[in-house]
């Protein structure tokens, strides 16, 4: 066999492998609830629910969530050309993720505990854009909050765009659909000279309320720049007076979720309302 397709058939092999963690139960949370990352570790990413190593976290895209000195944090730079991660995204999604060596690209971390009336919030501070190739790297890429997360393709996130623009938007049977959008950081984006108008190293608030109103759901996004502990509220939407599709009604997973950044998290917390 040839050093090539020696190396092609390596790659498949470790992508085909599971990743062996202690898998454990779901932990009961009551509200309020703070997770503020104060565990050092590494939570590796997991093809299920059922079998995260966390209590608390599924990651079901990332590879990687770092947690030290009190913050969690995607990958910061890139793998090495050997990380086992690396290899698997080689395989799996080399477009995305330019050629494995930046799965955070493609973040996204789930609770274990399900919420249907709540408030959602958590601090971001990116540190750094991924400027990856990949057709996937637009204007719609950010800094977002999920919530009643059923699966992948059926879920409301709510936060702030690359291109400056506050959104909450809705994933229903795999398409989306935009409820409510506003501009609130200067600037024009663009891919090549202007592709992320939020700020670097600045600590961003983001809070999300998401309730049942008679059959339909409201969504509330608020955002804290600086840290300063005042919520200012940018949009507040109610789906099912503004769309003919079904609103998403019942309990599911929390969340967050980033894309072609470096970022860190603090002082996350779920509130039932």
């Amino acid at each position: 066999m040839k050093k090539r397709d020696l190396l092609v058939f390596a790659v498949i092999v470790i992508s085909l492998i599971v990743i062996r963690v202690e898998a454990t139960t779901p932990a009961l949370i009551t509200s309020p609830y703070l997770y503020s990352f104060n565990t050092n570790g590494v939570l590796y990413e997991a093809s299920s629910d059922s079998l995260t190593s966390s209590p608390y976290w599924w990651l079901n895209s990332g590879a990687k969530l770092n947690l030290s000195n009190g913050r969690g944090k995607t990958i910061q730079k890139e793998l090495s050309a050997t990380d086992k991660w690396r290899l698997i995204y080689l395989a799996s999604n080399p477009v995305d993720t330019d050629n494995g060596y930046h799965p955070q690209n493609i973040f996204r971390l789930l609770s274990r505990s399900k919420w249907q009336n709540f408030q959602q919030m958590s601090y971001f501070k990116i540190n750094r854009d991924q400027l990856s190739k990949s057709p996937n790297r637009d204007e719609h890429n950010g800094l977002l909050l999920m919530s009643r997360y059923q699966n992948s393709n059926n879920l409301y996130y709510a936060g702030i765009r690359v291109d400056g623009t506050a959104i909450i938007k809705k994933k229903l049977n795999g398409q989306y659909y935009t409820l409510a959008s506003k501009k609130i950081f200067t600037g024009t984006y663009n891919r090549a000279s202007s592709p992320n108008l939020l700020p670097k190293n600045v600590w961003l608030g983001l809070k999300s309320q998401v309730t049942n109103l008679n059959g339909k759901v409201n969504i509330k996004l608020y955002l804290d720049k600086g840290w300063t502990g005042t919520w200012a509220l940018v949009l507040d939407v109610t789906d099912g007076s503004l769309s003919s599709k079904s609103p998403l009604l019942n309990e599911g997973y929390a969340g967050i979720r980033t894309d072609f950044m470096d970022v860190e998290f603090d002082n996350y917390r779920l509130i039932k309302v």
